[in-house]
């Protein structure tokens, strides 16, 4: 088992390596090269081509685009979802099982089936081509998945912490506010690396809604990259390719401990609530 292990991890990392050995090279050793394996002349060369990438080729822009979107976008879905299930599960409302529902059923069919009648509003309300309107989109379209996690675990808290906090005075929004969310992180942090990561790699919306640099996301620009700069060969691409993975890394990195928790907690409510 264990030289099978080694065999496929070796197998995943290989395109990785050459990913990254091509980046390190100028374009004239790329085409010169008789191997595309072999090593690169010069490894800083890659700096060169990322600082390339980044301020000509309208990378820089995209890549400070999507960082807005994923942290703002991602972090009002949470924060609106998490509103909406402390409502649906903790508060007594009428019908909350049907609001539930209504949200969710946003998931229900394709995204690309939003397309046609999102650019027509877009162009109308003149939300296309602007970071507002780019916004607004990620957060409602990761709306309907964080209230579904949401929901499931809030349903797990004991309802005698809100009893308790009550019997002490403190108002619906402050139990929301001092005791369910702060019991809460594993799950928000799982959330938001999902909707980030989501946003971050968003290719097909990013082209609909936006034209300019400094609002159309990191990936639609990357994928413009091979065309706009295809005599510049394969090392720029793969350099802006490298640059474009660096966040999602640093995020799994630093919420990766919260990560196998929260997807436990989250199971857990959703079983509970069933």
């Amino acid at each position: 088992m264990t030289v099978l292990v080694g065999i496929l991890a070796v197998a995943w990392l290989l395109p990785l390596w050459l990913v990254v050995v091509t980046a390190m090279k100028s374009t004239p050793e790329y085409f010169h090269d008789a191997s595309q394996w072999s090593l690169p002349e010069d490894p800083l060369q890659l700096f060169a081509n990322v600082r390339d990438a980044w301020f000509t080729s309208g990378m820089g822009a995209g890549f400070m685009a999507s960082l807005l979107y994923g942290v703002v976008a991602g972090g009002l879905a949470i924060l609106f979802a998490s509103l909406g299930a402390y409502s649906i599960t903790r508060l007594r409302i009428r019908w909350p099982f049907f609001w539930f529902v209504l949200v969710f059923s946003g998931t229900i069919f394709p995204f690309q089936m939003y397309l046609i009648p999102l650019f027509k509003l877009y162009q109308d309300t003149g939300l296309y081509d602007t970071q507002l309107g780019m916004i607004l989109f990620y957060t409602a379209i990761a709306l309907p998945f964080c209230l579904f996690v949401m929901r499931g675990y809030f349903a797990t808290i004991p309802r005698e912490l809100q009893e308790a906090a009550r019997i002490d005075g403190c108002s619906d929004f402050g139990i929301f506010w001092r005791i369910i969310l702060p019991l809460s992180w594993s799950p928000i942090a799982v959330l938001f690396l999902f909707q980030f990561t989501w946003i971050w790699n968003d290719l097909l919306f990013g082209l609909v809604l936006s034209t300019s640099d400094g609002v159309r996301p990191i990936t639609p620009s990357l994928a413009g990259l091979q065309g706009q700069f295809a005599h510049s060969g394969p090392p720029l691409v793969l350099a802006a390719a490298l640059l474009a993975t660096l966040p999602t890394i640093m995020l799994f990195l630093l919420l990766g401990r919260y990560m196998m928790r929260g997807l436990t907690l989250t199971a857990a409510g959703r079983a509970g609530s069933e």
